[in-house]
């Protein structure tokens, strides 16, 4: 008998093959909810069953079976008399070849078929997040910047949009990918920083999420080698990898840029995503990953903190915000603006962003730092109690603590 498995390597096993489960079930009923739902249920049977028969040699496998043997179950309870027989027929008959097409990676074909034009591009990206990456409906709510309920609504929106016009989950043409690029990047990106830093539990980094996310930037700079921004996506992802086992103490706790032992980063990484970002330079056609990664290659090409090309990176940032403009963006942006100009400048420029990100909890966190920079400490603390207010992930909480400590 094996060994009885841990609820932490139960959780690890969901984490890891969610998204697999749920792709290749949608793949062979066409259905989101029922796939959501049925592996859902084998999940739960696992909880029930592995901590005493021990994992299976292969708990992807059980899994995908489970739920799709309970799927089966399903459709026949709820089948009418003269449905079954056909139904029967239909899934004990030979199973029909692989549809054939240019996406063969069933989770990526998931990404491609959700990023539907009929589907407005914030569903598209929320529906593929809550499908591959399992992300609940609070942690995509918080990646979007919306409140929770809105999330919900958004869901629930984009599941009837694909029942009622009967969008179809096959593999797109060739001619389809170009025009649905941009949101299945969107998505690739958010499963990735959710994985760099997850908005709840008690580790700062989910590992399975950032792996998930880069192995399907490999795919698809294989599927498109000519455009610039998967090249882009690609690089940035490497090289914000780079510096993970420099971004945690032995104990888990976060350790700040400025902090990090830059002699503990994946050099091998670094070499591959600067050499993207060499190949993206040389094309001429900037976009916004493009130039996320321009930004964190000058990060890497510094041997301290004080090295570092601030006021090329606020160049960066400046063009970064006239192709993708957002409140994160200029909040970065006001970061390096401090190294470069100061805190008093860099606070002006966030004080002007507090009505779009008063619940976000990295806009208090940098707001926080810059008041006591200026010896401004008692707003610095009350922005410090804002930061702990908005994030659950205990990680980032020991930290602010940690920040808040000198500050009184």
């Amino acid at each position: 008998m094996a060994p009885a498995a841990t609820p932490a390597e139960i959780g690890q096993v969901f984490r890891a093959e969610h998204g697999r489960a749920v792709a290749s079930l949608i793949r062979a009923f066409g259905d989101i909810d029922l796939a959501e739902e049925m592996v859902q249920e084998a999940f739960t049977e696992a909880v029930r069953r592995w901590p005493a028969e021990g994992l299976p040699p292969s708990p992807a496998g059980w899994i995908i079976t489970t739920a799709r043997n309970r799927a089966i179950d399903r459709l026949r309870r709820e089948a009418s008399r003269a449905d079954r027989h056909a139904e029967a027929q239909l899934l004990h008959a030979p199973t029909e070849p692989a549809e054939e097409g240019p996406v063969r990676d069933d989770r990526l074909r998931l990404i491609f078929t959700c990023c539907h034009p009929a589907l407005a591009t914030p569903a598209q990206v929320a529906l593929t997040l809550r499908l591959l990456g399992g992300l609940t409906t609070v942690e995509i709510a918080r990646a979007f910047l919306v409140p929770e309920p809105t999330m919900a609504q958004r869901l629930v929106r984009a599941k009837n949009k694909i029942r009622d016009a009967r969008i179809p989950y096959r593999v797109p043409r060739d001619a389809d990918l170009p025009g649905r690029l941009r949101a299945v990047l969107a998505v690739v990106y958010l499963v990735f920083t959710e994985g760099h830093t997850a908005t709840s539990g008690d580790a700062l980094v989910r590992d399975d999420l950032c792996a998930e996310a880069i192995r399907l930037g490999r795919l698809l700079a294989e599927l498109m080698p000519d455009e610039p921004e998967v090249r882009g996506l690609l690089a940035l992802m490497l090289l914000t990898e780079a510096r993970r086992s420099a971004r945690t103490t032995p104990e888990g706790d976060p350790v700040l840029l400025a902090d990090q032992d830059r002699a503990r980063w994946d050099r091998d990484l670094i070499a591959e995503g600067q050499a993207l970002v060499r190949q993206c330079l040389r094309r001429d056609q900037p976009g916004p990953y493009q130039i996320q990664a321009a930004i964190n290659a000058v990060h890497s090409e510094a041997a301290t903190v004080q090295d570092t090309d601030w006021s090329q990176i606020v160049r960066l940032y400046d063009q970064l915000a006239v192709l993708a403009p957002s409140p994160i963006v200029s909040l970065h942006r006001a970061v390096a603006v401090a190294e470069v100009e100061g805190p008093a400048a860099a606070l002006g420029l966030v004080d002007e962003l507090g009505s779009r990100l008063e619940r976000h909890h990295l806009f208090h966190a940098v707001r926080a730092d810059l008041l006591h920079r200026l010896g401004r400490d008692r707003e610095a603390r009350d922005a410090y109690d804002a930061a702990l207010a908005r994030t659950d992930n205990e990680a980032e909480r020991a930290l602010l603590r940690r920040k808040r400590q000198p500050v009184g």
